[in-house]
């Protein structure tokens, strides 16, 4: 079982509403990106993480390194939007610049400030979904979408989608380390061939467990809706007024300083 799929059982919150907890994560995402605006971008990641790591009781070392895994998109972004490349004379506002030959290299005010908006709204999204994903089960979101009337056909994807992402890391694991046993990774050239088995392998078992999950379903009555079972969950008007506090002390804070942070 993943950590993630493991924490989203066994935390402080499991027990609460997950309309709530979707709600709370969803309301301050959407917020968060229609407004652009850094100073609630940083208040909307330090609310959640918040709620992650002390309320939930997510340890902080597990948080942390899921922040860290989409860095190298986050980075590529804003290194992107950051520099500018010009052959001519630079005639915008400037925070820095050089020349290498006849290319001017430089960073513009403008591009800083989109640069240092990006990495707040995607780092306040990012612990938006954390927060949903480490502390409310897949099942539970799926029966929500089910309430919310989403078809049918698309939750059964995402439901079969999710299950399937353990049984690739399963036999992906299971793959290479009965490679590496044999000495499959000692060399670039050795690891190469092992890295181009391991993939056609785990495409042919993953193609195996498809056909076994179909077998399985067929024989246990499917009729093109999966059943789940629905857990009762209670309603909790404490946490309506504690999610509706902190969205309108955050539309406050947005409005009270301009939105121009």
């Amino acid at each position: 079982m993943l950590l993630i799929d493991k924490y989203a059982y066994f935390n402080k919150l499991q027990h609460v509403h997950p309309i709530e907890k979707i709600t709370f994560a969803i309301g301050f995402l959407l917020f968060s990106l229609i407004v652009q605006d850094v100073l609630v971008s940083l208040i909307t990641f330090i609310v959640m993480s918040a709620f992650t790591i002390f309320i939930a009781k997510i340890p902080f070392r597990y948080y942390l390194k899921l922040l860290f895994a989409p860095s190298f998109f986050l980075l590529s972004g804003i290194i992107t939007i950051l520099f500018s490349f010009t052959y001519e004379t630079i005639t915008v506002p400037s925070v820095w610049q050089t020349a290498i030959g006849n290319i001017q290299i430089y960073i513009g005010q403008d591009s800083m400030k989109q640069a240092v908006t990006l990495l707040f709204v995607v780092s306040g999204s990012i612990s938006c979904l954390y927060f949903l994903i480490l502390t409310t089960p897949l099942s539970a979101i799926l029966d929500v979408l089910r309430k919310l009337k989403v078809p049918s056909l698309f939750i059964e994807i995402v439901a079969l989608t999710y299950r399937f992402i353990f049984v690739f890391f399963e036999s992906a694991t299971m793959i290479y380390q009965a490679q590496s046993s044999r000495l499959g990774y000692t060399t670039i050239r050795q690891s190469i061939r092992s890295l181009g088995m391991l993939i056609s392998m785990l495409f042919f078992k993953v193609f195996q467990k498809t056909s076994q999950l179909s077998m399985a379903m067929n024989s246990r009555g499917y009729e093109e809706n999966l059943v789940f079972i629905e857990p009762e969950y209670p309603y909790s008007i404490r946490n309506w007024i504690i999610i509706a506090s902190l969205f309108i002390s955050l539309t406050v804070v947005y409005f009270v300083t301009g939105g121009h942070v």
